[in-house]
Formats: structure tokens, sequence, C-alpha cells
């Protein structure tokens, strides 16, 4: 009768790694501070070896549950899945499993998953939505870290990662006067709306800066197709002399281009077109496809749970952390090249 394989111990793997078994300990539960080759060594052996970390004697000798509570207030889920997934990438590679909840922008039923959470002993939670702007903390003195993605804590104090939307509305408008335009409109959703009014007042004053004051008064509506061939039609009647429009979202944008495809205006060579989320939908759809700026939500989740990890392991980082925008340009302000002349 053969003998029974041995059981692989961590020990093993540490051997195999060449390294302590304290260092495979934190390499393999995603502590302390170690060298990226060292981690990947550790987890290349313990793969190697088939190993398995116990959960049961890792939570008893560490204390915690290694879960982590997500809350979303967005049920539409076009913001705040991107930056989920982003979050749930980076936990993922720590060993975390996550708890998802969904609010529905209803303050009882968030309090309830809050307390449900509690009572399953998460390590951490992180709360996203559909607006930046800053909403009322979850709750009070909570015996766990909270990190705020996306949305945005009102308390100073509690620690946030939001898009820079104000340096993304002046990359649109860096890039247009690039190109040559200096008659530039800006299109945008409600004056009330936290984005609307960021992107609008940053383009705004970066224009005034530049010595090109916007060529009319920001027109705010809604975030629609609809408002953007509107608000063209607007522009239009006013024979106001535009050569560039930066509109708040793709989905005016979208519109904005239909309504100048159809009163014979051309996308870029008359008119360059510039929109905000880089929402593929609709910058893939529009004609010509659209430039816009990219908040980088799934890198924006991803940082938002290093720092929770960072809280769970005791150095958190309060404050308001802000997550750079980038431009992605597309025919919509790139006039293609002709082809070469026949020979």
């Amino acid at each position: 009768m053969g003998k029974l394989a041995r059981h692989v111990t961590i020990a093993d793997v540490a051997a195999l790694a060449g390294v302590s078994v304290g260092t495979a300990s934190k390499a393999l539960n995603g502590r302390g501070s170690l060298r990226e080759e060292t981690r990947t060594r550790v987890k290349e052996a313990a793969r190697q070896l088939n190993f398995e970390i116990n959960a049961g004697a890792r939570n008893l000798h560490t204390g915690r549950t290694y879960t982590v509570g997500m809350i979303t207030t967005d049920t539409i889920g076009r913001f705040s899945i991107p930056v989920l997934m982003g979050a749930e990438e980076a936990l993922g590679a720590g060993q975390m499993s996550v708890f998802l909840c969904d609010g529905r922008d209803d303050p009882i039923r968030e309090q309830y998953h809050v307390k449900t959470l509690l009572s399953r002993r998460v390590d951490g939670i992180i709360v996203t939505g559909r607006r930046t702007q800053a909403r009322t903390p979850i709750a009070a003195g909570l015996p766990v870290p909270v990190v705020y993605a996306f949305t945005s804590s009102a308390d100073p104090d509690d620690c946030s990662v939001v898009p820079d939307e104000a340096a993304g509305a002046r990359k649109a408008i860096d890039h247009l006067l690039a190109i040559g335009r200096t008659r530039i409109a800006h299109i945008t959703g409600p004056e009330h709306h936290h984005s609307a009014h960021v992107r609008a007042t940053a383009a705004t004053h970066h224009l005034t800066q530049h010595g090109h004051p916007p060529a009319a008064p920001p027109l705010y509506g809604a975030w629609s197709e609809i408002w953007g061939r509107q608000a063209t039609a607007i522009l239009l009647a006013a024979h106001t002399p535009v050569d560039a429009v930066f509109c708040g979202n793709d989905q005016i944008a979208r519109g904005v281009a239909d309504a100048l495809r159809a009163a014979g205006r051309r996308v870029p060579d008359d008119i360059a077109l510039v929109g905000f989320d880089n929402w593929d939908v609709m910058t893939d759809a529009c004609q010509p496809p659209l430039t816009s700026i990219d908040m980088n939500l799934e890198g924006l989740g991803q940082t938002a749970a290093h720092l929770l990890l960072a809280a769970i392991n005791g150095t958190p980082a309060p404050g308001r952390h802000l997550r750079p925008c980038h431009l992605v340009i597309r025919e919509s302000t790139s006039i293609p090249l002709a082809p070469p002349a026949a020979s």
C-alpha cells in the first residue's frame, strides 16, 4: 500500500522560493513591504507546489476575515461598474473576497447593508455611486476603514478617490487650441449638477486665461443626445462663430455631431468636437468617432482598493485624492490625411 502524499506546508513554499517562512507568509497574504520580485517568486513557488492558504488558520492568526464590502448607489452601473471591476481586481490580487451591495440610492437600504457587512466582520468598505459630488458619510464611527471611490465623502477626514474633472476639461481645451481652434463653445448638462459645473467652470477659465474667451456662454441642459441637438440648433440660429465644441459628456457630443451633419457642417473640418467620459457606446457610434476625456474608472477603483488595504494594514490616507484624466483622440478632432495621389 503506497504512502499518503505529505501535506504541503508554507515552510515548503518558503524553501522552494528561497525565503523565510515569515516572508512567504507576508507575500501570500498581501502584507508587509516586500519587493514585487519576492512576492512573485513566492507565489510561483506556491503555484508549483499546489499550496493553498488555510483561510481559517489565516483568520485566526491575523484577526481578519479577508473580506471587503462594496456599496454602490448607482443602479445603472454606468460609472460604478468599471470602478468596482478595478477595485475587485486589486482586492483579488491580495486574496480578498468581496461582498457587493446595491444601495439603490435608498438611505434605509444602505444602512441595512452597512449593518449586514459589519455583522459579517468585513475588514473594510468601499462606497461608490454615479456622481462625483460629495455625499453624506455612510455612518459615523465605524469600526472598519471606509474609502469612497468616484463619489466622495463630505467629511474631509474620510478617504475619497475622485477623477480630476477640472484638469480633464483643461486637457480638452488644450487639445482644441493645439489644433488651431479658438472659437470654442461649451454644451453641458444641468447647471446644478456638480460635474457639469466643474467642467464648465474649468473650461471657461482656461479659455479666458489663454486669450480666447468662450464663443458663447455655456449652454446647460440635459445629459442627452436630444439636448445636444437642441443646443446645436441654438448656436447655429444665433449665427455664433464657432470652430469647435467641447461637450460635458459623450451623449451630448453625439447629439451635436448629428445636428451639425444635418446642417451641412463637417466634423472636424468646419467644427471640431470633444466629449467627456470616453464611453465606447457613444464614442464609437458617433459619426465621426468621438475624441473624449477618459476618467480611467478602473484605475480609480484600483487606487481606492489599494488605499483601503493600506488603511486595513494601519496606514490610512485621509482626504480627497485626485486621479488624472487623459485625452483619447479620434476623428472628431483629427482630419484624416488625404491618400497620396496616384503617380
